[in-house]
């Protein structure tokens, strides 16, 4: 049996979900990577890249996010006896529609330093915030259950 994820958030569902037809659990059987972060509307998928000894920490966020940057973004990491603050490596980036009505794709790199890795995997988060244009978009840590795996 699967791990339903109206449990955690109920079944109140937003006028925008209604309208699009999509959910988070529409969003994590379709794309094929575990996600690292959940939110109302939209999924965070993550993970760390280096290039030419520089870190990134590259972020796609699949759902009802639709921004187009010039200034570039945040991404704030909260946890037990941890904070990590993250500026996107570039100030220019823009979502992109996706073929299921109402979910987009933002893809946005952030640098990071090789010294916070290592803090950054120990760390037991409790939540992501990535604040874009005038959007905060908050998001718990995606733990996968038992069942999951």
């Amino acid at each position: 049996m699967g791990f339903s994820l109206s449990k955690l958030f109920g079944t109140k569902t937003s006028k925008e979900q209604l309208q699009s037809g999509d959910t988070i659990e529409a969003i994590i059987e379709d794309v094929e990577n575990r996600p690292f972060g959940i939110s109302l509307n939209n999924v965070l998928f993550a993970g760390l890249n280096e290039l030419g000894g520089y870190f990134f920490f590259q972020t796609v966020i699949v759902g009802q996010l639709h921004v187009k940057s010039k200034d570039g973004a945040l991404l704030l990491f909260k946890g037990e006896n941890f904070e990590l603050e993250l500026n996107s490596d570039m100030p220019e980036f823009e979502s992109e529609g996706s073929d299921i009505k109402g979910r987009n794709v933002t893809k946005i790199d952030f640098q990071i330093e090789e010294t916070d890795i290592q803090k950054l995997e120990n760390a037991k988060l409790s939540n992501i915030l990535i604040k874009v244009k005038k959007q905060d978009i908050l998001f718990t840590k995606y733990n996968v259950s038992d069942e999951e795996e």
